[in-house]
């Protein structure tokens, strides 16, 4: 008896070791795994969002700066993204997202990638869907790349090269990264506030915008300014680098989706429909103000609508992205025609003018137009007086934050390197007193 027991408890040990690797095998098949379709399509969208850089903002913001400073605008917007590409990996992912509960910084244990394999994935919008970490960690240094580089058309033309080099890598530490947890991973403040920001108005845009307009008034006016002509001297570059711009925007915004699904489609026939709402208003607008609707205040309205729609692409519906279009540009119209005259500040570019207040209205209106009784696809509790409040204060701590935190890091770069050229070298053109050569011959 106690042998025939001994012999079936053998079996059964003996059966149950075999199953053991079926059994890990199953529960391995039951992890999420990354689609094939996810990840080309957010290969795709990461690097149209490198297009958005080098080329398109080089070319937008080289058009609109005088012959002689084209190159140094060129070397700006291409090392910046460069050296930030390396600062992400070394720290600025774990900061971001490094996995911290703390709801304002993503702390240490992502420090250059640690832990990340080819095989670890992270989380999308939709439960059991997820991507490789790489896709996750390319896609979001595209952003961290040319965040700070739309900084420096506000002070274009009178900067020094290490000075801005060194401000943005300054500005991604300790104003981009907090900010990014702070509203795009699930511990951040402002996340768990219920902010919506679905690529980047406060983000990118208010955060870029903030820091361009403290950066205009710390470095001072331009040698001449309101006496020089001081014309953009390629608008045809301007065009061509706004063109690029928008077509990445569609990396930007149905990237931010993470996943090829209805929710990057909605972003993309939002990302069409704003921008050209935008286009169209401000066209109209300066035909109102001025009798003639210019060429660049057509591109204008195309990065206004861009940037309004940023935050609410995923969450409105393609009417609300119309009229989000449709508001935006007259308001950054005014910023740009009017209260940047009656203060007398020089952004350069308008980075201020467009991104920061485009952003503020984005982020607003993101508040508005999400409700679904407007087309937008909030739940059907959604209140739009709570979501603008809660919107507000999104807005507002990116905005006190960004204020303070790059008026210091102006300060300490001027301490360190110095902020401006010489009047000289100025007079002569960054290409040639910075870089030693020049973009025409």
């Amino acid at each position: 008896m106690l042998k025939n027991f001994k012999l079936v408890t053998g079996l059964a040990l003996a059966s149950a070791a075999l199953a053991m690797p079926a059994f890990a095998q199953d529960a391995a098949a039951a992890a999420p795994v990354p689609e094939k379709a996810d990840t080309a399509f957010m290969y795709l969208a990461t690097i149209l969002v490198l297009l958005m850089t080098v080329p398109g903002l080089s070319l937008f913001y080289g058009g609109l700066v005088r012959s002689k400073n084209m190159v140094s605008v060129l070397m700006q917007t291409t090392v910046i993204p460069a050296a930030l590409m390396i600062v992400w990996v070394v720290y600025g992912y774990s900061f971001a997202f490094g996995g911290s509960e703390s709801p304002f910084f993503g702390g240490f244990a992502k420090l250059f990638l640690s832990g990340v394999t080819g095989e670890s994935t992270s989380a999308t919008f939709s439960e059991g869907v997820v991507i490789y970490e790489y896709t996750f960690i390319a896609f979001q240094m595209t952003f961290a790349a040319i965040t700070p580089a739309l900084i420096i058309g506000a002070f274009a033309e009178r900067i020094k090269f290490a000075a801005a080099v060194l401000f943005c890598i300054l500005w991604a530490t300790f104003v981009y990264f907090p900010i990014a947890h702070m509203v795009w991973d699930a511990n951040g403040y402002i996340f768990g506030l219920g902010a919506l920001d679905f690529a980047g108005g406060t983000v990118v845009h208010i955060n870029a915008g903030i820091a361009g307009l403290v950066g205009a008034i710390m470095v001072g006016k331009r040698t001449g300014y309101g006496k020089d002509n001081m014309a953009p001297h390629s608008l045809t570059m301007t065009l061509i680098g706004g063109a690029l711009l928008w077509f990445g925007w569609f990396g930007f915004n149905a990237g931010s989706n993470l996943e090829a699904s209805g929710g990057a489609v909605l972003a993309t026939i939002n990302t069409f429909l704003a921008t050209a709402g935008a286009i169209v208003s401000w066209s109209l607008v300066e035909s109102l103000t001025r009798g003639k609707a210019s060429l660049l205040g057509a591109v204008s309205g195309m990065i206004a609508g861009l940037v309004a729609i940023t935050p609410a692409a995923g969450s409105v519906g393609p009417i609300g992205a119309i009229v989000l279009g449709l508001i935006v540009s007259p308001i950054c119209y005014f910023f740009v025609a009017v209260v940047k005259a009656k203060f007398g500040y020089d952004d350069s570019a308008d980075v201020f003018g467009v991104h920061g207040v485009g952003g503020i209205i984005g982020a607003l209106g993101t508040g508005i137009f999400t409700a679904p009784s407007l087309g937008g696809t909030g739940k059907e509790d959604f209140s739009i007086a709570s979501q603008l409040w809660i919107q507000f204060v999104a807005v507002a701590i990116t905005i006190v934050w960004g204020v303070i935190v790059s008026a210091i890091l102006y300060k300490v770069v001027d301490l360190i390197v110095g902020l401006r050229v010489s009047v000289e070298a100025e007079r002569e053109g960054l290409d040639l007193s910075s870089h030693g050569e020049t973009a025409y011959h």
